[in-house]
């Protein structure tokens, strides 16, 4: 069995509107240090193989097809037995 850590964010050339929300509300609290804010997801998956390349294949598949919008998003993953 193997747990996959998925991280999700915009990329560097879209404009992060929720971040810049983020950043300005943060401001607006005093915490005026804070630079630039990017907002992504976080997601577990766990997997019920032991074949390692087959779960990192399936991983990638699942970001493709449902966890990321490829066109403005881009992911990782890091892949652990668990």
């Amino acid at each position: 069995m193997f747990k996959a850590t998925v991280y999700v964010t915009i990329k560097q050339s879209v404009l992060d509107v929720q971040g810049t929300a983020v950043q300005g509300a943060l401001h607006s609290m005093g915490f005026d240090e804070v630079g630039k804010v990017r907002i992504g997801k976080y997601l577990e998956v766990d997997l019920n193989t032991t074949d390692r390349a087959a779960a990192e294949e399936r991983v990638k598949a699942m970001c493709e097809k449902l966890l990321a919008n490829t066109v403005i998003e881009d992911y990782r993953f890091d892949l652990i037995e668990a």
